[in-house]
């Protein structure tokens, strides 16, 4: 069901949801040619023009936009808001439009989203958790319409998952095996977490796919090695895990590759582009045009994959420094066909956090990577807790 997803076919509960939008279309229209609507009712969308050709014009107003919008009247309220049907969200997804954002935490206050397009800083609400999981180490993605936080309560881990269409926090269904120090990697509505370690610390080799449109969480087969402090990324259409530590004194180069239609594991051997002790951060890797990237903290040089050869080869020093804390407070992540490099860098006003991007597309010039300022966000230190970027 779920892995058709990332062949370019939609999973169940992605059927649903774009016959219902089908359906908010057509019921919407009736209504509409009953209560005036379509001859410039002020409940229109916009006076004149059909509700068909007026949703499709929204679909294309930047979502940074939709706050403001929700509150021209009732039915643009409804339709910003609907949790379970008419979702703007599916019927930009079916005109294949997309706008990547920014979330991340650099600072007690909270989580925060960057729009790159528009420059545009915006707030979210406090997570309404109890101060353990507040103040407790967490892991992030986003999948979907949805940003997923990941910690510990006072007894047990917890999820927490933010939502674009309610624009608010809910505690999310939890995992089957509930884990922390897992690698993760998302497609669409779904995403697979796979290793870490349970509540007692053990390190684990199992692995789980959430489906974004259910809600719901599936038991995958057990990869090969168990492994922690990994990271995890989609590539080709399958699932890969790399890096990691078995134990507490033993690093892994090996990598795993997860197919979704056989359902089986393959390990690959030196995948890892560098060896990581527990002291290390996770690989820092991302996937631009199904094409592998990875920083080398050590030297603070980014590198690519090459999928015939297994190996690695050196592309250009990244705009920021990792050596300095072993990988820790670096995001390193795909916004869309650039790679996006988010830390601490100093300024004309002292130090900040600092949104950088490049795009492989234009190459390198002289093994150097033509990187540009995408925002800065000061008075918030040089620490990058959680990063995770949405395309919806």
């Amino acid at each position: 069901m779920t892995k058709k997803v990332c062949q370019g076919r939609l999973s169940m509960g992605e059927e649903k949801a774009e016959q219902e939008v089908a359906n908010y279309r057509m019921v919407n229209t009736r209504e509409g040619m009953h209560d005036g609507h379509h001859h410039g009712s002020s409940d229109s969308f916009f006076p004149g023009l059909i509700d068909d050709v007026a949703l499709n014009c929204l679909a294309r107003v930047s979502r940074s936009d939709y706050p403001s919008l929700s509150c021209i009247n009732k039915r643009y309220h409804t339709l910003l808001n609907l949790k379970k049907s008419g979702s703007l969200y599916e019927l930009r997804k079916q005109l294949g439009i997309v706008e990547h954002w920014v979330y991340l935490v650099c600072d007690p206050r909270g989580w925060e989203a960057f729009d790159p397009i528009r420059k545009r800083w915006m707030t979210l609400p406090k997570i309404p958790c109890d101060d353990c999981f507040n103040h407790a180490d967490k892991e992030s993605l986003a999948v979907g319409s949805e940003l997923l936080v990941f910690g510990r309560e006072m007894f047990e881990f917890a999820i927490w998952k933010y939502g674009l269409i309610c624009r608010g926090w809910v505690k999310c269904e939890g995992m089957n095996h509930p884990r922390c120090l897992f690698g993760s990697g998302t497609c669409g509505s779904i995403a697979i977490l796979a290793g870490g370690t349970d509540k007692n610390g053990k390190v684990l080799k199992s692995a789980e796919l959430y489906d974004s449109s259910l809600g719901k969480w599936e038991i995958l087969p057990n990869m090969h090695t168990q492994r922690k402090l990994c990271s995890g990324f989609f590539m080709d259409g399958k699932f890969y895990v790399i890096g990691g530590m078995s134990s507490p004194t033993v690093p892994l180069t090996c990598g795993e590759e997860y197919d979704l239609e056989t359902r089986k594991w393959r390990k690959i051997e030196a995948m890892s582009p560098n060896v990581s002790g527990a002291a290390h951060a996770p690989p820092l890797v991302a996937v631009v045009d199904n094409q592998l990237y990875a920083v080398e903290s050590l030297t603070n040089m980014v590198k690519k994959y090459d999928k015939v050869k297994n190996t690695w080869d050196e592309l250009g020093r990244l705009p920021v420094r990792a050596d300095s804390s072993d990988g820790w407070g670096l995001a390193f992540k795909a916004c869309g066909g650039e790679l996006l490099v988010v830390g601490g860098q100093r300024v004309p006003e002292g130090v900040a956090i600092v949104l950088n991007s490049w795009s492989p597309k234009s190459g390198v010039n002289n093994g150097n990577l033509d990187w540009k300022v995408l925002g800065v966000k000061e008075n918030v230190g040089v620490f990058v807790y959680n990063c995770a970027v949405m395309g919806c």
